[in-house]
């Protein structure tokens, strides 16, 4: 595809606002001073100083940036050209600008800031897929009545996924399976016989045994193994579950198990073990999700948190030739890997960000409908009265782990959204084992994410 013919007939730059300025959001910021169809000047977040921190980081002279605390200040800065900062997304909603880009991973709060855009009649890039796992369609749904677009963001997995199963199926291509690594790899160093990932070491003594599998009799048996051995670091992520909840919504595939498998793998082994069990595989049926843990060396590269599918091989004499290109095939030679080994974040965000404000197009599917839901299943004891407090890089909620389910309306006993019951409080008691109801948990009956919800299910469901 031509990028720059695509957006050829765009006049002027597109203008955004960003709310929350962690990673995302300042790799967005960062890339709006350079992408001449964008730009970046509005930063919100809890607080000014975090904002004015997040642009004066990206090389933001201080005169040029404003604190604005009511919608007479904002509009004063912007006809000033300076850049805002501000802790209410409502202070600047009635400035001439397109679309608001969501990063802060908050669920209440994200919600309430997509509301409002879209009530406001702006765009959204919806980057906080803790939001989108609980209301992403119900989201693009209120958007479309206003003539507007919520779209996942390119430099997110989602997006890179869905982009790549939907060009692998305009081309003909038959998917037996998609999916991510992780976030984190796991690097074997074969002199100290360690494994680390993501700041954590294990002893992996033997480990070398487990390195190649086309050495072993029953080739399986080295996966389960390799899980073994690598019991002590963690192998399922909350995130991963959640951004191929996104991927389902928006593709109608679904996962083959609700933890997932999530292998350990070597890049190469994608395409041999991403497969029916029948074939020597790890799956139940075609047309699934999941995600790896990248195995490798220190010195090879990482496939860095990127995309891919599993497809079948039609054509031997095509697939031959490419294998001889340096594609990858299983050993039976029957799939093909096809991949995109990389995510940068908000700094390749502006091509979703265009598609929405100048096209009229989303990252995801056009109408995304609620395929997944992400719930919790308690791994201790969880007293009531008791709060689902969510923290940490990846949004964890302690005492949980996370799994994917077919989505359901909201009902007493059915389980709840993870991100919907994350920070309440706990009504009842839930023993080891028991997925957490909506009827558990003590939900006000103010929350913007709640009434959302429950329009998302009687537009689907009802």
């Amino acid at each position: 595809m031509n990028y720059q013919k695509r957006y050829a007939h765009v006049q002027k730059p597109v203008e955004t606002c960003v709310v929350g300025s962690g990673g995302f959001g300042r790799s967005f910021l960062a890339q709006g001073l350079r992408v001449p169809l964008l730009n970046a000047r509005i930063a919100v977040d809890t607080s000014t100083e975090i904002a004015v921190e997040a642009l004066t980081s990206i090389g933001i002279d201080a005169v040029n940036i404003a604190v604005c605390t009511t919608e007479a200040e904002a509009l004063a800065a912007w006809n000033q050209g300076k850049y805002l900062a501000c802790t209410d997304l409502q202070i600047v909603l009635s400035l001439p600008f397109d679309l608001v880009a969501e990063a802060t991973g908050h669920p209440e709060a994200g919600a309430k800031h997509c509301r409002l855009a879209i009530e406001s009649g702006k765009h959204v890039a919806l980057a906080s897929k803790e939001v989108d796992s609980v209301i992403g369609p119900e989201l693009a749904r209120l958007a479309q009545l206003k003539g507007k677009i919520v779209t996942p963001v390119d430099g997110d997995q989602p997006a890179l996924l869905i982009g790549l199963i939907t060009w692998a199926q305009t081309l003909g291509f038959e998917i037996l399976s998609a999916g991510k690594s992780s976030e984190y790899d796991f690097v074997f160093d074969s002199q100290c016989e360690t494994i680390s990932s993501n700041g954590l070491e294990i002893n992996a003594s033997g480990f070398a045994n487990l390195w190649d599998t086309t050495q072993t009799v029953v080739p399986l048996s080295a996966i389960h193994a390799r899980a073994q051995a690598c019991a002590a670091l963690p192998q399922r992520a909350v995130p991963d579950l959640c951004e191929l909840l996104v991927v389902a919504n928006s593709t109608g595939m679904q996962a083959d198990i609700p933890a997932l498998h999530a292998p350990i793998l070597r890049a190469h082994e994608v395409p041999t073990f991403f497969a029916l069990q029948a074939e020597g595989g790890i799956f139940n049926q075609t047309g699934v999700l999941d995600v790896f843990h990248c195995l490798r060396k220190p010195d090879e590269l990482s496939f860095a948190g990127g995309v891919f599918v599993v497809i079948r091989c039609e054509h031997e004499e095509s697939w031959g030739l490419l294998k001889g290109k340096g594609h990858i095939l299983s050993t039976d030679g029957h799939r093909a890997m096809v991949y995109i080994p990389r995510h940068l974040l908000g700094l390749e965000a502006a091509t979703s960000v265009l598609d929405a404000v100048a096209l009229g197009e989303s990252s995801g599917a056009q109408s995304p409908k609620p395929v997944l839901d992400l719930i919790a299943r308690a791994t201790k004891p969880l007293r009531a009265g008791s709060t689902l407090t969510m923290g940490g890089h990846h949004h964890l909620i302690d005492g949980t782990q996370a799994e994917l389910m077919r989505a359901a309306p909201l009902s007493d006993n059915t389980p709840a959204p993870f991100y919907l019951i994350a920070n309440r409080q706990l009504i009842r008691d839930i023993a080891p084992g028991q997925t957490i109801c909506y009827g558990d948990v003590n939900i006000e009956a103010d929350s913007v994410l709640l009434t959302l919800r429950r329009q998302q299910d009687a537009a689907f469901f009802g």
